[in-house]
């Protein structure tokens, strides 16, 4: 597939002063040493057959132990919001781009692909740009102007791109309505497709979804969708799967996901994985039982994956990196100690679910 198997630029000090991020994980390596990992695991990025990412965002790169951190354990990079319409598009129309191109800066100081997130979303509802032209015949011009502008300006940089982000409705009946659908039709995925396409010939191309472990309807509502794509000649080059899990998953669950997901023979992407550590009886179930459970999880996905050809092994990516960074914690979701859902626990030292990656992907290669 065209741009997977892009090599990864050298970690320099000129690369990493060219791009106006002071690391220290920068600085490091530029001695030649290697940036600060857990003792007693190796890097994740090591160990296994596929891209191993994680979600940033630009509060987290000023720091230099999630930069070292970062370095050290993931080899592609998704953009937690930064590139979302809400933060790129201003109300009259323009762009701002200073926090996107700052992560994609960040990627290439550390080395990591860029995995684009995401250009059409339902939740952009409220989008002043659009909300102001809404029903009016200029839309679809709008519409691909956007497009083309995002994706664009990330042309050659970004390896992928997740071009319509939930689009099935929760219950599978259908496909969620939207000011996007309203104006243009079901035929708004297809539309994103060709126009991404249109704007950066190169990148794999994703429909992304939830909850498509835990609810078959919806993951078989998804799969008519791609398949209505493909039959209908839309760039179409894979299908990410959001993975946001919590300890009541049943085992099998993720395994039979990803097995049925992978049966259009497109490129498989993990892409927003995390395994919430909330209970509604917590005194029946100590801390260590939690971990347990959350790693049996992660084990459970990478297995999955690395399971499959390796032309649909697209990457493995965990929503944040240390349990602190997660969405989950944030309000009005939650509080910081509240959950535990990522691979690294606060300080950065790798929990039970990242040695259950490790294991599970040893020896795939």
């Amino acid at each position: 597939m065209v741009g997977m198997d892009r090599p990864f630029r050298s970690l320099t000090r000129r690369a990493c002063l060219g791009s106006g991020l002071a690391l220290a994980a920068c600085d490091r390596a530029a001695r030649g040493q290697p940036p600060a990992r857990p003792a007693a695991l190796p890097p994740l990025k090591a160990v296994a057959p596929f891209p191993v990412g994680s979600s940033v965002a630009t509060d987290q790169i000023a720091d230099p132990g999630f930069a070292a951190l970062f370095a050290a354990n993931f080899s592609q990079l998704t953009p937690e919001w930064e590139m979302k319409m809400e933060r790129v598009l201003k109300p009259d129309g323009g762009f701002d781009f200073a926090a996107a191109d700052r992560i994609a800066g960040f990627a290439a100081a550390t080395g990591a692909r860029l995995h684009g997130h995401t250009l059409i979303w339902y939740a952009q509802d409220e989008a002043p740009a659009f909300r102001r032209i809404d029903g009016s015949p200029g839309f679809e011009n709008a519409y691909r102007n956007y497009i083309l502008a995002v994706a664009g300006r990330y042309r050659g940089r970004a390896v992928g791109w997740d071009v319509v982000n939930e689009a099935v409705a929760e219950d599978g009946e259908g496909y969620r309505d939207c000011l996007w659908s309203r104006n243009l039709g079901p035929d708004y995925v297809a539309k994103a497709f060709g126009y991404a396409r249109e704007a950066d010939p190169g990148a794999v191309l994703f429909l992304n979804d939830y909850n498509l472990e835990n609810l078959p309807k919806k993951r078989a509502t998804f799969l008519r969708l791609a398949e209505r794509l493909l039959a209908q000649g839309a760039p179409l080059g894979g299908l990410g799967s959001q993975t946001h899990l919590s300890m009541d998953t049943p085992p099998g669950a993720v395994r039979a996901a990803v097995a049925d997901l992978a049966r259009l023979g497109l490129p498989i992407h993990i892409s927003e994985l995390d395994v919430s550590t909330r209970s509604d009886r917590p005194s029946l179930m100590s801390p260590a039982d939690r971990l347990e459970r959350q790693a049996r999880l992660v084990g459970e996905a990478a297995e999955a994956l690395a399971a499959l050809p390796a032309g649909q092994r697209y990457a493995f990516t965990a929503w944040g990196v240390r349990d602190k960074d997660s969405w989950l914690i944030r309000p009005p979701r939650g509080n910081p100690g509240e959950d535990h859902p990522l691979l690294f626990d606060d300080a950065g030292r790798p929990k039970p679910a990242a040695a259950a990656f490790a294991a599970a992907v040893r020896n795939r290669r």
